[in-house]
């Protein structure tokens, strides 16, 4: 029986003995072991994952990074890098730490060791995570389990303490799982929702060069939540520019039509300066027919008055020539020269009418001629809305409408009453003609009673004086009333007239004013023309600005644990905060005993007997 066992062990070691001798067999010769350690390796690239783990709040606990070497040539490799502790995750092969670069005997091919951080290590980016529950900041501790309404901020900055091309080339994804049974109501500005089974996954995203202030809210019930997973990798996507040729194109249309209106406003300029021009004539016509129709008014009375002297004297005399038996006709030699004064005074009368026809003829011209260059035109409620919508000046356009009001206001009254201003120029004619007419008559009468007194054969031909000065005294009293009326009627167009010409001077004034505002609003829509024609070529500074904010395709991967490493191909980053669990209660688990090795249960066989 001792002897089959024998057997049996001897059999065993033949087994496994070989396999010891051939996994020590490369450290056998002290010479290969040499020539292998003087030989140096060659590393065509370099990766970095640094993986790191947060406290629920966002400080940091814990670093180490993994770094993959691409050896084209075997040997001995040196990699930069201050490391705690070092773990060769290819093979058994011994790894030397030293104060800044770690030293291995690497083979060639894909070579991963884990370097793990020392405590001053510090990630590119300081993250802050704070919690309210119902208003007020609560710690990771006391929320575990606890139920109302959640709010959960994450602000992320730069940590000036280490290298930038991290921050400002690095985009920063954050994710929260969130079970369905606790979580409820969620809402946020800042991440992206998405189903992950039956539960909500929760996506922040952080651009390079950015700091954020990330918020969540919900409402919680047995509050726990696993721990955050964030991944920080280059953000290396190239940017193509967009194709702006369409909307530039829309640009361009928007300038033409800016163009257009500001055509339209020089053209409208041109027209408000000869309408001004024309108002401006208008109220200097205006003021001399006010000046003449003034002048005509003041006279009237004195007009009247030397009227009704000779409708006095006329009517006196006729009454003196009535014949009687005892008439001195003796005092008939002092007609003619009586006669021939007020002939006198009618004359000068007709020349003052004539003149002030002259007058009034040149003032009453320039008036029409003025209003008559007030153009036509029409301007519908619908263009002066666009004009409104064009962003020219409000007030300058209100100036404009208001001034467009009052010249076709002024434009319609004139139209009215131009009947009036034409009847007065032929009114003034007829009578500096009648009284013209009158002057020459009595001037006869005078004449041939001087001659008639000379040759006056009886009361005959007395008789016949006195009946055709009867006449003609009857024949003036008519004139003078209508002399009376018109003169009335002067005076009211004068008055009237007055109110008129303080509207025509209120409109010169108003289209001055509206000359200069046109002005200014010609000169607004040149300068908008001239910044909407630059609007394509501000676009696209803008957006090349823009681009090469976001765009870091020409970006070279830097070492994260030393920068004296070359050819770095990527570096990563993989955080993961603590998550937040409702501690459960501990159960004693029994010792079980230590499993028994190859080598005891095999000395075991010995000792059996």
């Amino acid at each position: 029986m001792k002897k089959k066992r024998f057997m049996l062990v001897v059999l065993a070691m033949t087994l496994v003995i070989p396999s010891f001798l051939v996994e020590a067999a490369p450290a056998t010769t002290s010479s290969e072991t040499d020539e292998q350690a003087s030989t140096d390796g060659k590393v065509t690239s370099k990766e970095e994952v640094v993986y790191a783990k947060l406290a629920a709040n966002g400080e940091l606990e814990d670093v180490y990074v993994v770094n993959t070497l691409n050896v084209s040539e075997a040997g001995k490799i040196i990699d930069y890098g201050t490391y705690n502790s070092l773990n060769n995750l290819t093979d058994m092969s011994q790894l030397t730490r030293n104060d800044e670069h770690v030293e291995v005997e690497a083979p060639e091919g894909r070579f991963y060791y884990q370097g793990n951080m020392n405590d001053e290590t510090e990630l590119p980016w300081d993250l802050s995570i704070t919690s309210w529950l119902d208003g007020e900041e609560i710690t990771p501790d006391e929320l575990a389990g606890k139920e109302g309404s959640l709010e959960l901020k994450i602000e992320t900055s730069a940590n000036e303490a280490v290298d930038p091309a991290f921050f400002e080339n690095y985009l920063v994804q954050i994710s929260l799982t969130l079970e369905e049974e606790i979580y409820s109501n969620i809402e946020t500005e800042e991440g992206v929702v998405a189903n992950s089974g039956k539960n909500k996954q929760i996506t922040f995203t952080v651009m390079p060069e950015q700091e954020e202030e990330l918020s969540l809210r919900a409402d919680v019930v047995d509050f726990e939540l696993e721990g955050m997973e964030i991944a920080a990798v280059p953000s290396s996507m190239s940017i193509d520019a967009p194709d702006l040729d369409e909307m530039t194109g829309d640009i361009d249309s928007l300038t033409d039509g800016v163009l257009d209106i500001h055509n339209g406003v020089g053209e409208l300029k041109n027209g408000i300066a000869e309408l001004n021009d024309g108002i401006r004539n208008l109220h200097s016509g205006s003021e001399q027919y006010k000046n003449g129709i003034g002048e005509l008014a003041g006279s009237s009375s004195q007009l009247v008055s030397a009227s009704s002297s000779i409708d006095e004297a006329l009517t006196t005399i006729s009454q003196s020539l009535q014949v009687t038996d005892d008439i001195d006709l003796g005092d008939l030699e002092s007609l003619p020269g009586g006669l021939t004064q007020i002939a006198s005074g009618l004359n000068e009368a007709a020349e003052g009418l004539t003149l002030l026809r002259e007058h009034y003829s040149v003032a009453y011209s320039t008036l029409d001629e003025a209003i008559n260059e007030i153009p036509d035109h029409h301007i519908s409620e619908e263009e002066i809305q666009a004009l409104y919508e064009s962003g020219a000046n409000s007030e300058v356009i209100e100036q404009l409408v208001d001034t467009y009001g009052a010249a076709q206001k002024a434009k319609g009254t004139y139209a009215a009453v131009k009947e009036g201003f034409d009847a007065v120029d032929g009114t003034l004619q007829e009578v500096s003609g009648g009284i013209s007419e009158m002057s020459s008559s009595l001037t006869q009468i005078a004449t041939g009673l001087s001659s008639s007194l000379d040759n006056m054969d009886g009361m005959d031909s007395l008789a016949q004086l006195e009946e055709g000065l009867s006449t003609l005294s009857a024949n003036y009293g008519e004139f003078h009333s209508g002399l009376v009326s018109y003169t009335n009627g002067v005076g009211e167009l004068s008055s009237s007239y007055n109110d008129l010409h303080s509207g025509i001077t209120g409109l010169s004034g108003g289209t001055t004013e509206l000359e200069n505002g046109a002005g200014e609003l010609h000169n607004g829509t040149n300068q908008l023309y001239e910044a909407t024609s630059n609007i394509p070529e501000h676009m696209q500074e803008e957006v090349d600005r823009m681009i090469a904010e976001f765009d870091k395709s020409d970006f070279e991967a830097v070492s994260f644990v030393s920068d004296k490493n070359e050819n770095v191909n990527s570096v990563q980053f993989v955080i993961k905060t603590e998550g937040i669990k409702i501690e459960e209660r501990e159960e004693v688990v029994e010792e079980i005993e230590e499993e028994k090795t190859f080598w005891s249960r095999l000395m075991d066989l010995f000792s059996r007997g």
